[in-house]
């Protein structure tokens, strides 16, 4: 162990060294000399490493050759052997270094191939995007076009032509009241009372446009106009059946309270209309309805 990390750590060492001193190397010609020199380093070395001259793993230092003793050429020869074995060790490292350097270069690249290959994969593999389903606009619905032949019928019925223009509007929604067609009349009642409210047949076109409202099965449209017109004038020519037919809309609705309210109404403010002209109808409504 000791001998591979002297090993080592003289490698590293004479590395620097060789390093640091290559450039003046470089400056002399004389190979031989140069060297000389390394030995010298290489000696020196040793001297620190191994203290006390051990030679168990590189050549003693190296003394001056004795005269007639030994030959220049003899004396050269184990220094020249150790910096031929380091020579060889750093050309050994540098094609070991060359060759990690490759391999280093061979494996990044196919690591960035690989990484190509996964993120294709992935691209291949990611679901398709969900089709944007767009809601058509919504279109208006057709407007209804009108029956000829009910269209024919309302021509038919005539319009009163005389002096009193606000009575012929009402006597007009009379008629179509009168023949069934309850939006004509609706309309046309409405036309008359937002025209004429001071008319004399005002009572008349109000109960009236509320019964073309009940009558075509509308009593919640038909109650406001009932209790508008036994508010506007309790005296009214029509007040008296607008609050019956206000009761027959609360019955209709389901609403006894509010029905039993206005037939109790009806019978204590008009009692002549009770028993008589509204009778019938009066008892009709009553019975249809429990009032305690």
């Amino acid at each position: 162990m000791f001998a591979r990390s002297a090993r080592a750590l003289g490698l590293g060492t004479i590395a620097t060294a060789l390093l640091a001193t290559s450039m003046p190397a470089a400056a002399q010609d004389d190979d031989e000399a140069r060297i000389r020199k390394l030995e010298a380093e290489v000696r020196a070395l040793q001297r620190k490493v191994f203290p006390g001259g051990d030679g168990r793993y590189f050549e003693p230092q190296i003394t001056a050759p004795a005269t007639g003793t030994t030959t220049p050429a003899a004396s050269a020869a184990p220094s020249t052997t150790a910096v031929t074995d380091i020579l060889a060790r750093l050309d050994a490292l540098e094609s070991q270094l060359q060759r990690l350097t490759a391999q280093y270069e061979v494996g990044t690249n196919a690591m960035r191939l690989l990484e190509e290959r996964v993120e294709a994969l992935e691209g291949a593999n990611a679901p398709p995007p969900e089709p944007v389903v767009k809601t058509p606009a919504a279109q208006p619905e057709p407007v209804s076009q009108p029956d000829p032949a009910r269209v024919a019928a309302v021509q038919a019925i005539t319009k009163p032509q005389t002096d009193d223009a606000g009575d012929d509007e009402y006597s007009y929604g009379f008629r179509l009241w009168e023949a069934g067609f309850y939006p004509e009349a609706q309309q046309q009642l409405t036309l008359f009372v937002e025209k004429y409210p001071n008319h004399s047949r005002t009572s008349f076109g109000r109960n009236l446009l509320g019964r073309a409202y009940l009558d075509d099965g509308k009593p919640t449209e038909a109650a406001p106009w009932f209790l508008r017109n036994y508010q506007a004038d309790k005296n009214g020519a029509r007040a008296g059946d607008s609050l019956l037919f206000l009761a027959e809309s609360m019955i209709a609705l389901k609403d006894t309270n509010r029905a039993c309210i206005a037939l109790s109404e009806f019978g204590e403010t008009y009692p002549a209309l009770a028993t008589g002209r509204l009778s019938g109808q009066y008892a009709t409504a009553r019975s249809k309805v429990s009032c305690g």
